[in-house]
């Protein structure tokens, strides 16, 4: 009776050794019948196409301060839909204090906005810091007292 052929510790399994046989000679066979293993399209891109444009996800390209107002308003009007929806299902406001209501948000984020562009004016405004480097500097901390006597001004300097 033989028994079935174990792997040895240590020893790679012999079916991934015939595989391996097995496939780089599939590889050797390919390159010398001369297959092509990659195909270049010599033709080239047309510059603009007929497909139309599609628009693409998200915020539209804008600059910086227009996504931060737009931010800041998109932000005013969302926390003032609750008071209008309140205010509309309720019906008893008349439509000045209506209006009044609803328009003091936009008011104060268009002055939240313009006092958020004036600081950013301001900071780019500022002028850099200079720092001079003199080399050694001696800092003399002596201290000098002066008399002044005398219709005829005299005076002495004393250490």
């Amino acid at each position: 009776m033989q028994l079935p052929e174990q792997p040895v510790a240590g020893q790679p399994d012999p079916t991934i050794h015939d595989n391996a046989r097995r496939f780089l000679a599939a590889v050797d066979e390919a390159l010398l019948a001369g297959q092509a293993t990659s195909y270049r399209d010599p033709t080239t891109l047309p510059a603009v196409g007929d497909a139309p444009p599609v628009p693409q996800p998200g915020q539209p390209p804008m600059s910086q301060w227009a996504t931060d107002a737009s931010g800041v308003l998109k932000a005013v009007s969302v926390a003032s839909l609750p008071i209008g929806g309140a205010l509309w299902i309720v019906g008893q406001v008349d439509p000045l204090t209506l209006g009044i209501i609803l328009g003091s948000p936009a008011v104060a984020a268009l002055a939240v906005a313009r006092l958020v562009a004036k600081v950013k004016d301001a900071n780019q405004a500022t002028q850099p810091v200079v720092q001079n480097y003199y080399g050694t500097v001696h800092h003399d901390e002596r201290t000098v007292t002066s008399t002044t006597r005398g219709v005829i001004a005299n005076t002495r300097n004393h250490n």
